[in-house]
């Protein structure tokens, strides 16, 4: 995950926040290709803003956090942290989707995973 200098390189950040969204998911009971077979949903990323405020390094013990802001009918929008022990390395707003597992298309939130979120 890092460059010739042992930095992190900035694209897999969005790699770490994509893991921790998906173990949140999997937290409430829900795992993403299940979600595609019985409700025909996926959550796609549709907007990211990342503040990089410190570099992650090589072999740095990383922890990611992910809390839930706010949920429409057809998005989500989550506030991601990632930290080196207690030292915020970045901070990042995503904003997903829930789309038709086969077009893709946009959908409304399935109301049991609606209620859990």
């Amino acid at each position: 995950d890092t460059d010739a200098g042992g930095v992190v390189y900035y694209a897999n950040y969005l790699k770490f926040l994509e893991r921790a969204r998906s173990e949140w998911l999997r937290s409430l009971g829900f795992e993403q290709d299940e979600m595609a077979a019985r409700d025909g949903v996926l959550f796609v990323v549709r907007r990211v803003e990342a503040d990089y405020l410190r570099p992650a390094r090589f072999n740095d013990m990383l922890s990611v956090s992910s809390r839930l802001i706010e949920v429409g009918r057809a998005s989500l929008e989550m506030a991601q942290t990632i930290q080196r022990g207690a030292e915020r390395l970045l901070e990042a707003r995503i904003r997903a989707a829930c789309v038709n597992a086969t077009d893709f298309r946009p959908m409304r939130i399935p109301k049991h995973i609606y209620e859990r979120f």
